[in-house]
C-alpha cells in the first residue's frame, strides 16, 4: 500500500480512538479533512507519476521494431489518430501509413516521444494532429500559444531529420465529455486552428483541413453522422478524413 495512504489510515484511526476516549481530544473540521485528503491524493499522484511511463514509450516499442518498409507517412496524434488505426487499420496499411496515436495524450507527451515514434521510423512524411487534450487540460492548464510551441518543436524536429511535416486542424467539438468544466471548447479549438494555419502559411507547410469537412451547421459541433460522442470520429468520419488526407499527401486512393 502507498505509504501516504498508510499514514492517512493511521491518522484517521487515531482520531477515531481519541474521540472514543474523549471527544474533545481531537477535532477536525470539514475544511481540514478536505485539505488532508487533497494532500494525500497529491502525494499519491506524484508517486504514481514517477513510476509510470508518462510519455507511453512502451505503447509502440514492439510495433516500431516490426516496421521493415519505410512508411509513406506517420500519423502522430492522440485518440483520434489511435481510433483511426482501430477502425480502418487496413486502409492505413494499404497506403503505407503508420498510426502512432495514443489516447488522452497532450502535445508535450507527443513531443517527448516524437523521436521514437516518428524520427526513428524514417518516414517520408509526418502528419501531426493534436490539441484537443491540451484544451481538455488532461495534463493541467496550458495556453493554446504553448500548445503551438510544442507543435512547432515537432515540426522543427521533423525538418531537421528530412521528414516533410504536415499540420492538421483540430477537429470540431462542441464540448468535451470528460471535462464538462471546460466551457469554451469551440473558441479554444478555433483559436488554436488559427495559430496552426498562420504558422503553416508562414513556413510553407502543408495544412490539412479536417475541421471544415467535419463541422456541423452550427459552426462548432462535429456532424452527428460522423461521430458517436461528438468528438471522436466513427468510420464514416474517418472516411471523410481519408479523402482529405490523401489529397494533401498527393496520393491516389487504392482501387480494389
Amino acid at each position: 500500500m502507498n505509504k501516504f495512504l498508510v499514514i492517512a489510515a493511521a491518522m484517521m484511526m487515531a482520531v477515531s480512538v481519541a474521540k472514543a476516549q474523549n471527544e474533545y481530544t481531537v477535532k477536525l473540521n470539514e475544511e481540514q479533512v478536505k485539505e488532508l485528503r487533497s494532500k494525500i491524493i497529491s502525494e499519491h499522484e506524484k508517486n504514481r507519476a514517477n513510476t509510470i511511463d508518462w510519455a507511453r514509450f512502451s505503447r509502440y516499442a514492439n510495433s516500431n521494431k516490426q516496421i521493415t518498409q519505410r512508411p509513406l507517412a506517420v500519423l502522430m496524434g492522440n485518440s483520434i489518430t489511435e481510433g483511426w488505426a482501430e477502425k480502418d487499420g487496413e486502409w492505413l496499411k494499404e497506403h503505407n501509413i503508420v498510426g502512432r496515436g495514443i489516447s488522452g495524450q497532450v502535445s508535450s507527451q507527443m513531443l517527448v516521444r516524437f523521436r521514437q515514434d516518428v524520427i526513428e521510423l524514417k518516414p517520408q512524411k509526418v502528419v501531426i494532429l493534436c490539441g484537443i487534450n491540451d484544451i481538455a487540460r488532461n495534463q493541467g492548464v496550458i495556453s493554446v500559444e504553448n500548445v503551438m510551441r510544442n507543435i512547432i518543436s515537432m515540426v522543427e524536429l521533423a525538418k531537421a531529420n528530412k521528414i516533410q511535416p504536415y499540420l492538421c486542424s483540430v477537429t470540431p467539438a462542441k464540448r468535451i465529455g470528460w471535462r464538462p468544466e471546460v466551457k469554451d471548447t469551440p473558441e479554444q479549438i478555433k483559436k488554436l486552428n488559427e495559430l496552426i494555419i498562420a504558422y503553416a502559411k508562414e513556413q510553407k507547410i502543408p495544412y490539412i483541413d479536417y475541421y471544415s469537412k467535419l463541422v456541423a451547421e452550427d459552426g462548432e459541433s462535429m456532424i452527428a453522422a460522423y461521430s458517436g460522442d461528438g468528438l471522436h470520429p466513427n468510420l464514416e468520419g474517418y472516411k471523410v478524413m481519408e479523402e482529405v488526407l490523401l489529397k494533401a499527401l498527393g496520393v491516389k486512393e487504392k482501387t480494389k
